[in-house]
């Protein structure tokens, strides 16, 4: 870095249900317990107008079917990152998003583990 400007601090930001957004509290993240997709698409659209670094937590069940705003933070990667966790319940079958992909392309019993 050159020193000349500073970086502002990203965002650290949870979407999920209530149960899962508590624990991002404790350790400073802003929560949207339970949000709508609207409140969802406003905080994008918020993050994007005004060029804010972000790092986004956000549960599997919202992220699978994105508005306008999320689903253009999710294709430009850059100032907003965002991963998806899963659901507190649904844990231990989780698949995302890159291993549904190497999983189609490379097949499901590329990515068994080998005992």
């Amino acid at each position: 870095m050159n020193g000349s400007a500073a970086l502002a601090p990203a965002r650290l930001i949870a979407l999920g249900s209530a149960a899962l957004t508590e624990g991002f509290a404790l350790v400073g993240f802003e929560t949207y317990p339970d949000p709508t997709p609207k409140a969802i698409e406003d905080l994008m659209q918020e993050l994007q107008r005004n060029h804010e670094a972000a790092l986004i937590v956000i549960e599997q069940s919202l992220a699978r079917n994105p508005g306008r705003f999320l689903r253009r933070a999710l294709s430009e990667g850059g100032h907003i990152v965002i991963t998806e966790i899963p659901e507190i319940h649904l844990s231990g079958s989780y698949c995302s998003r890159v291993e549904s992909l190497v999983q189609s392309i490379l097949g499901p019993e590329f990515l068994e583990t080998q005992e």
